[in-house]
C-alpha cells in the first residue's frame, strides 16, 4: 500500500496515510465505543477514510450481530451506524473519495443498488456528515462555518436531525460549572442547535439527495 500520493502533496499539505494495523491498532483502544452503532466519531484530517472505513466497518458487524435477523432493523441500523460517522478533509479528491469508500462499505454490506432508497439517503447523508474544508479554521471550503448534523434514529423507520456548528461543539471542552465565565450559562445553552428538523423516513432522505429539502420546523 501507498502511504502518500505523491511527494508534491507531502510538501504542501503534509498528506500522509496511516496504515491499516496502525489504524486497528488505534481504534482497538476505544473498542467498545468502535463496536457500539450509535457512538459518533469525527476524524478531523479523514482523507479518503482510512479510519472512518474500519469504524464503519465495526459498526456494522455490531449491526449484524444485533440486528441480522430483521431486515427492516438491519437496514435502518446500519444506516444510523453510518449517521454516527463523520469527517472533515481538506483535499476536494480525499473527501470525494471518502464518501465513495463509505457508501460502498454500506452497500456492499445491504446489497444496495444505486437507485434503492436506502443507497441515496446514505448519498445524502454522507453529504453532510464528511466536509470538503478545514477543521483548524472549522470553515468549509467556500468559507462557511462548519456545521454537522446530529442523526438520532426514533424507531419505526423515522430518522431525527438537528445541526450544530462546530465551533459550537468544540466551546464545550471549556465548558465548566465552576468557571465564572460559564456560571450562568447551562449546556443547553451552549448546544442549541441551528436548525432542527421534522423526523424523516429513509424516502424523505433519498429525496433530498435528489435536491428536496425537509421543512424546517418552527
Amino acid at each position: 500500500m501507498n502511504y502518500v500520493k505523491s511527494k508534491q502533496r507531502v510538501a504542501d499539505h503534509g498528506e500522509v496515510f496511516t496504515p491499516p494495523w496502525l489504524v486497528e491498532a488505534m481504534l482497538d483502544l476505544v473498542k467498545d465505543e468502535t463496536e457500539r452503532i450509535d457512538s459518533r466519531f469525527l476524524e478531523p484530517a479523514c482523507g479518503s477514510g482510512n479510519f472512518l472505513v474500519r469504524i464503519l466497518s465495526r459498526k456494522l458487524a455490531a449491526v449484524e450481530c444485533k440486528y441480522g435477523k430483521s431486515d427492516f432493523e438491519k437496514r435502518h441500523y446500519a444506516l444510523l451506524a453510518l449517521m454516527c460517522t463523520y469527517g472533515i478533509e481538506l483535499l476536494e479528491d480525499n473527501i470525494a473519495e471518502c464518501r465513495a469508500n463509505l457508501l460502498g462499505i454500506l452497500a456492499n454490506y445491504l446489497k444496495l443498488e444505486e437507485s434503492d432508497d436506502l443507497y441515496r439517503a446514505a448519498s445524502y447523508v454522507l453529504s453532510q456528515n464528511l466536509i470538503h474544508g478545514d477543521a483548524l479554521k472549522m470553515r468549509t471550503s467556500d468559507d462557511q462555518p462548519i456545521t454537522f448534523a446530529e442523526w438520532g434514529y426514533l424507531g419505526k423507520g423515522k430518522f431525527q436531525r438537528r445541526d450544530f456548528r462546530l465551533h459550537d461543539l468544540a466551546m464545550s471542552s471549556t465548558f465548566s460549572a465552576k468557571d465564572p465565565i460559564f456560571s450562568q450559562r447551562g449546556k443547553h445553552e451552549i448546544f442549541t442547535p441551528t436548525r432542527t428538523y421534522p423526523p424523516m423516513t429513509v424516502r424523505e432522505l433519498a429525496a433530498a439527495d435528489s435536491g428536496a429539502v425537509a421543512v424546517e420546523e418552527q
